[in-house]
């Protein structure tokens, strides 16, 4: 029976424990928007772990009908999708991108989120895979049988703007903002059209890249060494970035670094940047 120690695991154990009986491999890769960042898939032929199923929170299991992106939609819809991949409440899940360590957190984050513990991240994901010349797949699994997944909502792990708004000044509180430096102080011009450059009074940067190596994690000391500089391990962190993705990056990388008080803005820049009354600073 596979049991996680840790969020994160490393592809020499996935590839020791690819046929463990209560396994589930995800593949939760969206479309990377950050300069720099390369799907492995693009252009040529399509690779995945093999049995990996489609976990697609970027145009599926996410809230309908909303202007905001991929994002988190109810328990009941989660459960169903969730059952749909034939999933069931006992088994023990790694997600991974074909970016390295990109969108996969945010599926990890969703599953904790919905009450699942047993969920870890792949560091580096498919090119670390296949960098390591491991066997691939030109497709993904299906599973036609449903499974009997449970949601069990844990509605502290993603907040929404009045929560942020509440936090600005709250000592107990940290808030840090995945993006760019440039778009951070508002020197870069935000990607979406008609959003305002800048931040949130109070937070603190925290560009994403910042926490790998590339497609990979830093070391937990390395991650302890960035986080202390920013939040206390007692206080809450709220990550934000620029569509609720790589803030979970940075939520990933806190857990990783002890710190357990932790949630991921959803709307983030995408909702709090539109022109409204939500403060905004730019230095």
């Amino acid at each position: 029976m596979i049991r996680f120690s840790s969020s994160l695991v490393g592809i020499n154990w996935l590839a020791q424990n690819l046929e463990a009986e209560n396994l589930v491999v995800l593949d939760a890769s969206v479309p990377p928007v950050v300069p720099g960042y390369v799907s492995i898939n693009t252009g040529g032929e399509f690779h995945a772990i093999p049995g990996a199923r489609r976990f697609d929170y970027d145009q599926k299991i996410r809230k309908p009908n909303s202007a905001l992106p991929h994002m988190m939609p109810t328990a009941e819809l989660f459960q169903q999708e969730v059952r749909n991949l034939g999933i069931d409440r006992d088994v023990a899940i790694v997600v991974y991108d074909d970016v390295g360590l990109y969108a996969s957190p945010r599926a990890w984050w969703m599953f904790k989120a919905m009450g699942h513990a047993q969920v870890a991240v792949l560091d580096g994901g498919l090119p670390a895979w296949i960098d390591a010349g491991l066997a691939t797949s030109n497709v993904l699994h299906s599973n036609a049988a449903p499974g009997d997944f449970e949601a069990n909502p844990d509605a502290a792990l993603f907040c929404d703007f009045k929560v942020v708004l509440a936090a600005l000044d709250d000592t107990h509180c940290r808030i840090l903002d995945a993006r760019s430096a440039g778009r951070f102080n508002g020197s870069a011009p935000e990607p979406r059209p008609g959003v305002r450059g800048g931040h949130m009074p109070n937070a603190r940067n925290l560009p994403f890249p910042e926490l790998l190596n590339g497609g990979t994690m830093k070391p937990v000391a390395e991650l302890q060494e960035k986080f202390e500089k920013l939040a206390s391990v007692d206080q809450r962190v709220i990550t934000t970035c620029g569509s609720g993705l790589t803030a979970c990056i940075l939520t990933l990388a806190a857990n990783l670094a002890g710190y357990n008080e932790l949630s991921v803005y959803d709307g983030s820049w995408s909702e709090w940047g539109v022109p409204s009354k939500l403060p905004v600073v730019r230095d």
